[in-house]
């Protein structure tokens, strides 16, 4: 846990950095909440090998349902959230439920997965009612609450990410998580050491989905304003499963790491123009390249070596 504390007190002294800058405490949120859903995947795949590629799917479950049922239905903001969040729970935990009965393996449940992704962009842009297609929907709720302003909302997400951080250490630390790793490193023997590996895998459907849609539920409320492009595949997925590559898959603060490089990483290339994809191509083939296991496996195994 000392390094999550070590964590926190890091990340609290931005605001300090950046000052009244609200385009930068922009960055900075927005660099909290890639991180929390990289912790969210992490749960799934960096533990269990479920390829969800809906990522962004599950978090825009979370936006558009509580915004509709704040806006539109007239519920308590808390009560939006909570009970957007539940449902991606329920979805995630059905993609792991479906896989588990059909032996998917992890090509096969990023498939699946990937499919629901598509689906549901397709959905967005069909209900204009609930969605407002691509021109996107207006978020009311929220507009006069911390959630909406910079320093409290950074420290807001702030808070989500570290119990998110504790949330996947506590898990590490208990049987739950000796069942991860071993399910993780040997199906077959997890099984004949007698794992279930079907109730396990589930479990970490449930709890990233559920990460997944609070923290989606909780940027449409802050945001004010959501579309497609929000948590889109190409926006969200592709990034989050970069960042969570380089920082580390498996790790506690890979993902903190990955969010934070490419975060800055991607504000630097904006003045490169159309070739800034080419750029951050080019970038991450280096990366990966000097970190084939992440960059915190890397830095481990040389302070050890140093050590030794």
């Amino acid at each position: 846990m000392r390094a999550i504390l070590a964590t926190g007190a890091l990340l609290s002294l931005v605001p300090l950095w950046l000052g009244d800058s609200r385009f930068l405490m922009g960055l900075a949120i927005g660099g909290l909440v890639f991180a929390a859903y990289a912790v969210a995947f992490n749960v799934i795949f960096g533990e269990t090998k479920q390829l969800f590629l809906c990522v962004g799917a599950l978090a825009g479950v979370g936006g558009y349902l509580s915004a509709n049922f704040a806006d539109r239905a007239g519920w308590p903001l808390p009560a939006s959230v909570v009970a957007a969040a539940l449902i991606a729970t329920g979805l995630g935990g059905l993609f792991s439920w479906v896989a588990v009965r059909r032996s998917l393996d992890v090509i096969f449940t990023g498939i699946v997965t990937l499919a629901f992704s598509l689906s549901y962009a397709n959905l967005l842009l069909g209900q204009r009612t609930f969605t407002g297609g691509e021109n996107g929907l207006a978020v009311a709720s929220g507009s006069e609450t911390a959630i909406r302003g910079h320093a409290s909302a950074y420290y807001l997400f702030l808070a989500v990410l570290l119990t998110y951080l504790a949330v996947y250490r506590l898990l590490q630390r208990s049987h739950v998580g000796w069942a991860f790793r071993s399910l993780r490193d040997d199906e077959q023997a997890a099984e004949l050491a007698g794992v279930n590996v079907s109730r396990y895998r589930i479990q970490a459907g449930l709890i990233g989905s559920a990460m997944l849609g609070l923290a989606g539920a909780l940027l449409a409320h802050h945001e004010g304003f959501i579309t497609p492009s929000t948590y889109a595949f190409g926006h969200v997925d592709v990034r989050v499963l970069v960042m969570l590559a380089f920082g580390g898959i498996g790790t506690l603060l890979g993902p903190v790491l990955g969010a934070a490089v490419f975060t800055i990483t991607d504000e630097l290339l904006v003045g490169v123009g159309q070739l800034r994809e080419v750029a951050y191509g080019l970038l991450v083939i280096v990366l990966f390249l000097f970190f084939r296991r992440g960059a915190i496996p890397a830095l481990t195994s040389r302070l050890r070596r140093l050590r030794a």
